[in-house]
């Protein structure tokens, strides 16, 4: 079972919707949300080198190659960051590396779907996805990175969510989400472990960027799940 049961009882639930509709942007955070044993051996695998590759988007252009890139202006970069390969993944079947796979695939169906639905109050489903598995993946950012001011809205898109595995983080390593807010009123989140960010990205104040990571070396990765969901 991924889910912490103590989080997703009625009584749980009913509070998520009450801070959602009181939030700009209609947001909440629920921290300790999944198991953390099974999410520590998800870690463990993303720890793994080989399992990533550099991507890089541009306002103009998503998966800007590296000649393109060049060519592109500081200011119209705003995504530089690295993204789980999921086809090296596939390729590796040891039973370490398939945890990480089940649990994309978890937060890809019905159940988890169905906890959003309920928090939200709207259905959501896959059925008009023509590739579920490319919305739902894990990241990862350096000190060399950024993820720049963006919107995530998109018609039908209902709900984003950022799922945090950073463990000993602290708040001096920078990384930190930020929602633009409204009345020159920012929200910062940290990206401690397990911490979970719903937000309905068509809400007034949910264009977010992400501080810059301070730390540097191979330890100081910024890790996260990042997934988008439909309606019908």
């Amino acid at each position: 079972m991924w889910l912490n049961e103590q989080q997703i009882t009625s009584t749980a639930i009913r509070a998520y919707r009450k801070t959602l509709l009181h939030s700009s942007p209609n947001h909440i955070v629920i921290d300790h949300l999944f198991d953390h044993n099974k999410l520590a051996e998800v870690i463990h695998v993303l720890q793994q080198e080989q399992h990533w590759k550099t991507q890089k988007h541009s306002y103009s252009a998503l998966y800007v190659n590296d000649e393109k890139w060049q060519k592109t202006p500081d200011t119209q970069r705003f995504v530089q960051r690295d993204l789980w390969d999921r086809s090296a993944l596939s390729a590796d079947e040891s039973p370490s590396s398939a945890i990480a796979h089940q649990f994309l695939s978890y937060i890809r169906g019905d159940e988890f779907m169905s906890l959003l639905s309920r928090i939200f109050r709207v259905q959501i489903t896959d059925i008009n996805v023509a590739k579920p598995e490319i919305n739902t993946n894990y990241f990862r950012l350096s000190a060399n990175d950024f993820v720049n001011q963006h919107a995530d809205d998109s018609p039908g898109r209902e709900i984003c969510m950022l799922l945090y595995l950073n463990k000993d983080w602290q708040h001096d390593q920078g990384g930190e989400l930020v929602f633009m807010g409204k009345d020159d009123t920012p929200v910062t989140i940290a990206p401690l472990y397990n911490r979970c960010v719903l937000f309905d990205p068509s809400s007034e104040g949910s264009e977010h960027w992400v501080k810059a990571v301070t730390s540097e070396g191979a330890t100081a990765y910024r890790y996260n799940v990042t997934s988008w969901y439909w309606s019908e």
